[in-house]
């Protein structure tokens, strides 16, 4: 944007980008906590099966790993089209 349109913008559309940045801040700080705690998930899970090797012990975790998966998928494909959104 150059300086004479920046300078002729209303408050209220000024107010406007602002809180839409502040919609896609937090949008993208959610789905980063969402990823962080799927990480930490798959972490845990990796050392469950490292700590007691006898998979009969614990249960089968593949389900697990697929519901992971699919969050992780879902949260990538928000991001996708909130970076879409933005241009």
């Amino acid at each position: 944007m150059n300086a004479k349109k920046k300078s002729e913008q209303s408050p209220d559309s000024q107010e406007i980008q602002i809180a839409r940045l502040a919609f896609i801040g937090a949008s993208i700080a959610t789905l980063g906590d969402g990823i962080a705690a799927i990480a930490a998930g798959l972490a845990l899970e990796a050392l469950e099966k490292k700590s007691n090797p006898d998979p009969q012990k614990t249960g089968s975790t593949l389900p697990h790993s697929k519901d992971m998966q699919k969050q992780l998928d879902y949260l990538i494909n928000e991001l996708e089209q909130i970076k879409k959104s933005i241009k």
